[in-house]
């Protein structure tokens, strides 16, 4: 993991109506960490990912090997 001052990308998480498709083995890794409420929010939270040129769900970025943290409304990742 790298550490905070070396991320290559901070990027703004958007709050969108509906929430994105995330897939179902991602999602099984958060059962029992976080509560239903807060997984249905975090699923209507997205991410222009840098990697993949679209839009991610949070989710998904946050169990991505890049992910370095989220603070104040910015992902700070990798690349």
């Amino acid at each position: 993991m790298a550490t905070p001052s070396k991320y290559k990308y901070k990027l703004e998480v958007k709050v969108l109506q509906k929430p994105l498709k995330v897939p179902a083995e991602k999602l099984e890794e958060f059962k029992g960490v976080f509560s239903k409420r807060v997984l249905s929010r975090l699923k209507k939270e997205a991410v222009e990912c840098p990697l993949k040129g679209s839009p991610v769900s949070f989710l998904e970025c946050f169990v991505c090997d890049r992910f370095i943290r989220r603070v104040k409304g910015y992902v700070y990742c990798s690349g």
